[in-house]
């Protein structure tokens, strides 16, 4: 079985460039490289360790399961004042009490406008770190997709950007 990559998206919003990002790698992904798009940011209950116990909440069971069932996962999120979006923060508190993370190799595309996006790739890193997550440097890159950029039924359609994705795709498995 070709081996999974787990999309996961910081953004709640359904129309947003970090959805974007992860619809084209899944629409860019080499036909030997499985993609998921985790979809259950929302219905994750708040963090809170009382609850990181045995039976866990049926949302963190998925999450947890989808992590340990990828090869390797890739991150697109927004940044929000300054940082990680709080959903999304909460989505990596409930991997810090697995082992799923842990080993496994993950990148990140910024799909923030140039200038944009550093805060939350910085607290990325530093929670991925605090995980035992691999990051694989040579996959983490920046895709902007700013309100103008060419897409067709919310995939990006510019060639370049489309093999741009590819490579990170591949770059992410190479670890």
């Amino acid at each position: 079985m070709p081996p999974m990559i787990l999309l996961l998206s910081g953004s709640l919003r359904a129309g947003s460039s970090n959805e974007t990002v992860l619809r084209t790698a899944e629409d860019v992904a080499p036909p030997d490289v499985r993609t998921l798009r985790y979809e259950g940011l929302a219905t994750l209950p708040h963090f809170n360790p009382d609850d990181d116990a045995d039976p866990l909440p049926q949302a963190v069971t998925g999450l947890r399961a989808a992590i340990d069932a990828a090869a390797a996962i890739l991150v697109c999120t927004p940044e929000y004042a300054g940082t990680l979006p709080g959903s999304f923060k909460n989505l990596l508190d409930w991997t810090v009490g697995g082992t799923e993370i842990c080993d496994k190799p993950v990148a990140w595309v910024t799909a923030a406008a140039p200038g944009r996006g550093e805060g939350a790739s910085a607290t990325l890193r530093t929670v991925l770190d605090y995980t035992g997550a691999t990051i694989v440097e040579e996959a983490c890159t920046r895709i902007p997709v700013l309100p103008n950029t060419p897409t067709k039924n919310g995939i990006l359609t510019d060639p370049r950007t489309r093999t741009h994705l590819t490579q990170t795709l591949q770059r992410l498995l190479q670890q």
